[in-house]
């Protein structure tokens, strides 16, 4: 249901958001086609690593016993090319990193130690510390059966080559979020188009779709539909096979922002409408059907900053739990503020800020002019310089929470 009187406090919304849906269903996907994508399930190793005691150096392989020699050398071992003979004492063989080590080797001596003559080597001057020494042995990065990743982890590029090592080739991951995209506004025109008077370029569609793709969504963009309820309408139809709907614009409470009553028309129950955040107030949160088949819907502000900055602090962490992601809310920085300000509302505000590194940790400093119409000021930016509600006076130096862009 809408929330009754009064906006919503930006936490509460974010709860409600989230609340609203589940993590999306699982699919399996090779592992050249999960980068960035969540485990459904936990994956265990089906092999172990390194599957034999192996080198840790090149150099040579022998028994500590019979240091500092001379050994008689009796070959070599290297990766993939094991030695294939044991070592007996008195014996040493040419051994390279990451080769298996020879049976009755229980050391490895570095190279630069040796001392190599006809057939011979010796450790005269200094020889491995102890015994066992530059050895990697067997299972001491994983065991077959061992746990290496958990459901909701995210398949970065070093645990995608762990779950490669570790003998997977496909995986169960967490479907992408398809997100439908459509602005509304008749004074909209597309990017490349000449406005005509009273027109201006609908760029907030392409701002958002880059960012929703940036969160791993695929983004469809059912273009500009003008502010006409049977138009609107039809477009929400069309969007109905995606598991988030995202519009831009007509979510306020003019004569022209059709797309709470549209929806409901449509069928959509709104949870909430209006959040005290700054900028960006005028936000909308519900779903359209019931069951597998409901579909999100968020109504983003017009306004290009306050689309950008809704679709930074809400999508962002939306798109992240529907994709599985168990911790999907943002973690938030901290930096000092290069500026004193004076006390906040009873909303939260977003600023849009510069930060940079220094001797003494990074600095934040706010943007002079803070209008949600400022596009040029938003992409100067790299972070949101975050004020909570009803802040006291800030001053100069003091730390603040920053949102990195």
């Amino acid at each position: 249901m809408a929330s009754s009187g009064g906006l919503l406090p930006f936490d509460t919304a974010l709860d409600r958001l989230l609340a609203l849906t589940s993590p999306l269903p699982a699919e399996q996907r090779t592992i050249l086609d999960a980068e960035g994508r969540h485990l459904a399930g936990d994956i265990a190793a089906r092999l172990t690593q390194p599957p034999a005691d192996v080198s840790a150096m090149d150099g040579y392989a022998l028994r500590f016993g019979d240091l500092p020699g001379p050994l008689r050398l009796v070959g070599e071992s290297a990766a993939g090319r094991p030695l294939g003979i044991a070592i007996a004492q008195g014996e040493a063989a040419r051994i390279f990193t990451g080769a298996h080590l020879p049976a009755g080797a229980d050391t490895v001596a570095v190279q630069e130690d040796a001392v190599v003559d006809r057939g011979s080597v010796a450790f005269p001057v200094s020889g491995p510390p102890g015994i066992g020494a530059h050895i990697r042995r067997r299972g001491i990065d994983f065991a077959e059966g061992a746990p290496i990743a958990r459901a909701g982890d995210r398949l970065s590029p070093a645990r995608l080559g762990l779950v490669a090592a570790a003998g997977h080739k496909t995986v169960s991951v967490h479907r992408r979020p398809r997100v439908a995209l459509l602005s509304t506004g008749d004074e909209l025109v597309a990017p490349g188009t000449a406005p005509a008077a009273g027109q201006i370029i609908g760029s907030n569609a392409l701002m958002i779709a880059a960012l929703l793709r940036s969160f791993g969504a695929d983004v469809t963009d059912f273009g500009i539909v003008p502010d006409k309820r049977a138009a609107l309408a039809a477009a929400i139809r069309s969007a109905r096979s995606h598991d988030l709907l995202v519009t831009i614009g007509g979510a306020s409470v003019g004569d022209h922002d059709l797309v709470k009553p549209v929806l409901e028309g449509e069928g959509a129950a709104i949870d909430f409408w209006k959040v005290a955040i700054r900028p960006g107030k005028p936000l909308l949160a519900g779903r359209l059907g019931e069951g597998a088949d409901a579909m999100l819907v968020v109504g983003l502000p017009g306004n290009p900053v306050s689309a950008f900055v809704c679709a930074r602090i809400f999508l962002g962490p939306l798109l992240r739990y529907l994709a599985g992601d168990r911790s999907p809310h943002d973690r938030l920085e901290t930096a000092t503020s290069a500026v004193g300000l004076p006390p906040n509302g009873s909303r939260r505000d977003f600023m849009r800020a510069t930060v940079q590194s220094g001797p003494d940790g990074p600095t934040i400093t706010p943007a002079p002019r803070q209008d949600s119409s400022l596009l040029s000021v938003l992409a100067g930016a790299n972070a949101l310089l975050i004020r909570p509600e009803n802040a006291p006076a800030l001053n100069a130096g003091e730390i603040v929470p920053v949102l990195s862009l």
